[in-house]
């Protein structure tokens, strides 16, 4: 099984191209396809705070439907599908850009985004488990002795990560270095927490290298566990970056 993992999109659809493009993936009439027959494996988070959410919804969505793309869904993801079902969610923290590009459209294309998205979400597991159990993409990470389950508790893992319930400065939540202690051995490649480079540590990798906040976007090749990525076209914001100790 050959793989190419994807760090957290956030709306950076210009630096997917680039990438998928660097990967060796070939532009179909619907998709992209991989002379290799490669697929790709989407991390979550493909909306807000980067200037071409939509784009990246329509892609993934061709993947997925294509049979070339695995996906599973961020906390980013999870709020915008809570919007479309008509839920209160409050528009900040990035859903807000992606919510400008939507009221943009004309409502036929906004309903079928809509209906692409939806079916996105639901028709994903919460986190995919390949290649008879060796590789597990879950966006924030996940913890070895819930590998096979699913409950709310794994689900606020999932999306969130281990999160202590105390906020930071900015209103996100304060997260625990979880991966500091996984010792499963299924690799966990995750995103979620921006690191400059991607973060390799026991048996996981973090590959969200902060594209929308000027890092870059990064792909982790598996198995080979070799790492390519695209510069961001976005201006550099350190404080964004998560420092291990």
């Amino acid at each position: 099984m050959k793989i190419d993992c994807i760090g957290d999109v956030h709306g950076c659809y210009d630096e997917l191209i680039l990438l998928l493009s660097q990967l060796g993936y070939i532009k179909t009439s619907t998709s992209y396809s991989h002379p290799e027959g490669r697929k790709i494996a989407f991390v979550g988070d493909l909306t807000d705070r980067g200037p071409h959410s939509i784009d990246v919804i329509k892609l993934v969505y061709s993947l997925v439907q294509d049979q070339k793309a695995y996906y599973v869904p961020g906390n980013h993801c999870d709020k915008l599908y809570r919007y479309f079902l008509g839920r209160k969610v409050q528009q900040k923290h990035g859903l807000e850009t992606t919510v400008a590009e939507l009221e943009a459209l004309p409502k036929n294309e906004f309903n079928k985004i809509r209906t692409q998205f939806i079916s996105l979400i639901e028709e994903s597991p919460l986190y995919h488990v390949l290649d008879g159990g060796k590789l597990v993409i879950a966006h924030a990470g996940i913890q070895a002795k819930d590998i096979g389950d699913v409950n709310k508790r794994i689900k606020t893992f999932v999306l969130y990560g281990d999160i202590t319930g105390e906020q930071n400065p900015d209103g996100t939540p304060v997260r625990r270095d979880w991966a500091k202690h996984y010792y499963g051995e299924a690799l966990v490649v995750y995103g979620h927490t921006p690191v400059k480079e991607p973060r390799f540590i026991h048996q996981t990798v973090n590959i969200d290298t902060g594209c929308v906040f000027g890092g870059k976007l990064t792909s982790l090749r598996y198995p080979e566990l070799e790492t390519f990525h695209v510069s961001s076209s976005l201006p550099y914001i350190p404080e964004k970056f998560r420092s291990f100790e």
